[in-house]
């Protein structure tokens, strides 16, 4: 399959731009997209045959629910049983933007598009390109994200191309998205609405809205037979082929404790780097340093953390030490992408 590749130039009118694109929507093909959060691989939410491609196209468990994703929150009636009171809230709130919502289902999205499940995933992002491209195609966008599943998630374009080309119909090229990191997946399908996947969006700011609200113990849990909620949280995502080990504790102790490891590994001749703040950057020694922004600037984190884990396979990257991002607002998101790139390996201190 030869993948179409549409370039956004910002100067010209948008919608004329994803025509093409969505019309590959309408037909039943796959176009990757941008979104604020990471790039998104969309087929018509409505169409079962679309869906089982999407999943053929990632390698992708088939009981991980596929997002679908709306240019209003009209559309919702469309899909849903029903909307809570709760869901009201959040969504006045927070869309368009990085938070997606479990609702009841209808009939009308397939179970191919729900993982099996009676519930649907629903989210109304606020990235232009996003919203153009479901206006103009008019149908509901189930769109995962737009990377071989397991691989870390696409940030830009070309993250997309090294995944997909060749296995999609196009990829529209929106630049560098905004946020980084996927969205806040809020069950709303219980009395008290419980987060499913942490974001940009925290726990603190869901609770701002509706009062009560919690985070799924799967999550948080660190015993193996306490299982998440969302399937995709079930399964190891974002890891870079090398060995990543997560270091937590003082600066100086994970700083003197990494170099040793560094010292150990090139004794081996092991090709060895490490993820660090823009602070410690220089306290590393002998071992490639990818400084991935500052303790000050957790949204630049957020950005910059995908890319990174990508860059480690492009330079072949046997053995990875990380320190911890602990940051106030989104580090729970951060640290939750970045113990699942490492398979849970964490040495604290």
């Amino acid at each position: 399959m030869e993948t179409k590749y549409f370039t956004i130039d910002e100067t010209k009118e948008l919608k004329d731009q994803v025509k093409e694109a969505g019309d590959i929507l309408k037909n039943g093909g796959l176009v990757a997209f941008p979104t604020e959060t990471v790039y998104g691989l969309g087929g018509d939410a409505k169409n079962k045959d679309a869906s089982k491609a999407i999943y053929a196209a990632k390698g992708r468990p088939s009981d991980n629910p596929l997002i679908v994703h709306i240019p209003d929150v009209s559309w919702v009636d469309g899909i849903v049983s029903e909307i809570p009171e709760a869901a009201k809230k959040l969504a006045d709130a927070f869309w368009p933007g990085p938070m997606t919502l479990i609702f009841k289902k209808n009939d009308v999205i397939p179970l191919e598009t729900t993982g099996g499940l009676d519930t649907v995933a629903v989210r109304l992002p606020s990235h232009p390109v996003a919203r153009a491209l479901m206006e103009e195609s008019g149908v509901y966008i189930a769109a995962p994200s737009a990377n071989t599943s397991g691989r870390p998630s696409p940030t830009k374009a070309k993250h997309v191309a090294e995944d997909l080309s060749g296995k999609i119909d196009a990829i529209i090229d929106g630049g560098e998205v905004n946020i980084g990191l996927e969205s806040t997946i809020i069950d709303v399908t219980e009395d008290i609405p419980t987060i499913l996947r942490p974001g940009y969006i925290s726990l603190d700011d869901v609770k701002a809205v509706v009062g009560e609200a919690r985070m799924d113990p799967g999550i948080l849990s660190k015993d193996s037979n306490v299982r998440p909620k969302a399937p995709g949280m079930r399964y190891r995502h974002y890891a870079p082929k090398g060995n990543l080990i997560v270091v937590n504790g003082e600066k100086e102790k994970v700083c003197a404790y990494i170099n040793e490891q560094i010292q150990n590994a090139k004794d081996l001749g092991k090709k060895v780097a490490v993820l660090s703040s823009s602070e410690t950057a220089s306290m590393y020694e002998n071992a490639k340093v990818y400084a991935i922004g500052s303790l000050n600037d957790e949204e630049e984190i957020a950005r910059n953390l995908y890319d990174v884990l990508r860059r480690f396979d492009e330079e072949e990257m046997e053995l990875i030490f990380s320190e911890a991002f602990e940051t106030p607002h989104i580090g729970q998101a951060i640290m939750n992408r970045l113990l699942k790139a490492a398979g849970h390996q964490v040495v604290s201190l």
